[in-house]
């Protein structure tokens, strides 16, 4: 995008942005969390995502179509080479494109994970664990197929571990944690002093999603979520607020949060891998923060209207 003309602050903002978009459309490892936490069905909640990632996706493309014809020096392709500091000789090479063979193993691969990874347990023919393990099975099918040997078997399985084995241990904790509010009764208490205030739905979840937002500026959103779920979770069950629509708001907003300046972790994640450093946190910020404003956008739009969230599963 550099090489293309684009301003470094909408190129690295629509990057920061679209990542979280990626947590709403399935499968997404929030989804999963939040259905461990709350024994909502898993399966429903991948439902769920669906038609609230298709209007979100729609408003980011409106917003970046909008910004293409208000502000075309934002996405000019003017100077384009000078801008990235590539001669004109290094912006032709091109790596050769891929076999037929490939791309036909890929695009059947990337197919039959997905009808049967989410296919199966949308169609309830296996769990979750079963569903990823389908999954798991085509993927290093495909991988083999495509040229993958023994070491690279080896170090795939290893890079998984070290990736899954630290998630299974903040579950295992966030297990302990709900247990340990239960039976100490500060859950209990929490939840009464908010019920108490009878502040209303609205002013309730709008104190919820300010508590998210300020937690995601500081810690990743796994870690949101096992801290706040098992408190916030029964008192939406007591408001009466729907299940599917209440998930949907708060993993939208704790996304918001990694986003939200001074210390929204997405933002400091791009920029550590940004080896330009005329670019600074600042100009990602300003970037990302239209992409924030929309996340928090479609919330609203869940909220005053549910259906965004549960009409699918609803034919499940």
């Amino acid at each position: 995008m550099k090489r293309a003309g684009y301003a470094n602050h909408f190129s690295l903002g629509l990057i920061s942005g679209t990542a979280c978009l990626g947590m709403l459309i399935p499968p997404s490892l929030l989804m999963v969390v939040w259905g461990i936490l709350t024994d909502i069905s898993i399966g429903h909640l991948f439902l769920a995502g669906i038609v609230p990632g298709i209007v979100l996706a729609g408003l980011m493309m409106l917003y970046i179509a909008v910004v293409s014809v208000l502000r075309p020096s934002v996405v000019a392709h003017g100077l384009a080479h000078r801008q990235a500091g590539v001669s004109e000789e290094q912006s032709l090479v091109r790596r050769p494109p891929p076999s037929s063979r490939d791309l036909w193993l890929s695009g059947v691969g990337l197919i039959a994970i997905v009808v049967g990874a989410l296919g199966g347990i949308w169609a309830g023919l296996f769990t979750p664990t079963e569903g990823a393990g389908i999954g798991a099975l085509f993927a290093l099918t495909v991988g083999i197929l495509k040229g993958m040997r023994r070491q690279e078997i080896v170090d795939a399985v290893l890079t998984v571990g070290r990736v899954a084995v630290p998630l299974m241990i903040l579950v295992f904790a966030a297990q302990l944690y709900s247990r340990t509010l239960a039976m100490s009764g500060v859950g209990n208490q929490i939840q009464s002093l908010i019920l108490s205030a009878e502040l209303g739905l609205g002013l309730t979840i709008l104190f919820m999603v300010l508590i998210w937002l300020i937690l995601g500026m500081f810690i990743d959103s796994i870690s949101v979520m096992l801290l706040t779920v098992p408190i916030f979770w029964p008192i939406a069950q007591a408001m009466g607020i729907d299940p599917l629509a209440f998930a949907m708001i708060g993993i939208l907003t704790v996304e918001a949060g990694l986003l939200s300046p001074p210390f929204g972790l997405v933002v400091f994640a791009v920029k550590s891998v940004v080896p330009d450093r005329e670019v600074t946190t600042g100009h990602i910020f300003w970037g990302a923060l239209p992409f924030m404003l929309l996340l928090l956008v479609v919330s609203v739009l869940i909220y005053f209207f549910p259906p965004l969230a549960n009409w699918l599963p609803s034919w499940m």
